[in-house]
């Protein structure tokens, strides 16, 4: 029997059922082919037609959602070594306006102290910044015997002088009083030091640095750098930390509102200021609570402020509310 006839014969003795079952199988396949082709075909469809995008460009929110630069340092137990504790824990407020402007129960030094049960003793001065005017003092400036880096020297040295005779000649009676409570206040029974300055500094057009000295006094961050240090080399066991500025506006020469964030005096924008002053205190080691991008910022300034600058009572509750958030947050949770 031929090769022709032998397959012939085999496919006669194939039962109708397996034949059957053969044919299934190719039209499943086919099917499968056509299905697989068909969805392809729907998808391909669908991804070219694309989707309705739901962004408005006219949407606007309150929502801020830049993440704060708080870089949060612990004071080093070796620090303490030979300091006795009282017990008491004791706050020093220095700086400008957010602090001097109300004294009042409402004040951002008084809530620090209802928020944490702290003593707090409030050393700032109103119109001062950070960085000095002059490179040496001169009686013709009689402020920058209150600029941060002179307030520090005269704590960490227990040398008062030049502020007494400076407030002398100040019109404002706060000038001379707060002086005296500076020199008479025991630093060693003082825990921590909290710094806070608005953007003055800014809207004085201080220079941020002099890359050819770190610690010159008339730049914003070497006023910094040069304060810090003279404290914490005097009183090692004081734990110091820094506020930054909030989000504000310059007044330009036609006296009309600009924002800050984009307007560049000539030393950068404030939020140039805030990178330099929050490098600065990475270098010193001490606390820095970012209350530009975490609190006071461009889309909820109206809230918090009554001005250009300052703040209202919301304003500095919410400041006082990142101090304890961010230094004593066993005292925020036991609210």
């Amino acid at each position: 029997m031929n090769e022709d006839k032998k397959t012939e014969s085999r496919q006669k003795n194939v039962p109708k059922e397996q034949k059957h079952f053969r044919v299934s199988i190719h039209l499943v396949l086919l099917a499968a082919i056509v299905l697989i082709a068909g969805f392809s075909a729907y998808r391909l469809y669908i991804w070219n037609k694309g989707v309705p995008s739901d962004y408005d460009p006219n949407y606007q929110t309150t929502d801020f959602d830049t993440e704060a630069m708080d870089n949060i340092i612990p004071l080093a137990p070796d620090k303490l070594e030979g300091h006795e504790d009282d017990g008491v824990t004791t706050i020093l407020c220095l700086g400008d306006d957010p602090f001097s402007l109300d004294r009042g129960e409402n004040g951002l030094s008084e809530l620090i102290a209802a928020k944490t049960g702290a003593v707090v003793y409030n050393g700032s001065f109103t119109g001062t910044t950070i960085a000095a005017q002059l490179d040496e003092y001169n009686d013709g400036y009689i402020m920058d015997a209150f600029s941060f880096s002179y307030i520090a020297k005269s704590l960490a040295s227990g040398d008062f002088e030049l502020m007494k005779t400076a407030a002398n000649y100040s019109y404002d009676e706060a000038f001379p009083e707060n002086t005296a409570m500076l020199a008479s206040l025991d630093m060693n029974a003082v825990d921590l030091i909290c710094i806070m300055y608005d953007a003055s500094d800014y809207i004085n057009q201080r220079p941020c640095d002099d890359p050819n000295d770190p610690y010159s006094i008339v730049t914003y961050t070497g006023a910094l750098r040069a304060g810090v240090t003279a404290i914490q080399e005097a009183y090692p066991h004081i734990r110091i930390v820094v506020m930054s500025h909030t989000f504000c506006h310059n007044i330009n020469a036609e006296g009309n509102f600009e924002n800050a964030d984009r307007v560049d005096l000539g030393h950068g924008t404030i939020s140039h200021y805030l990178q330099k002053e929050l490098d600065a205190t990475s270098e010193c080691g001490v606390s820095f609570i970012d209350n530009f991008y975490g609190a006071i910022n461009e889309d909820n300034y109206l809230d918090y402020m009554t001005d250009y600058i300052h703040f209202n009572d919301a304003g500095r509750n919410l400041l006082a509310d990142r101090f304890v958030q961010c230094i004593f947050p066993a005292s925020k949770e036991a609210e």
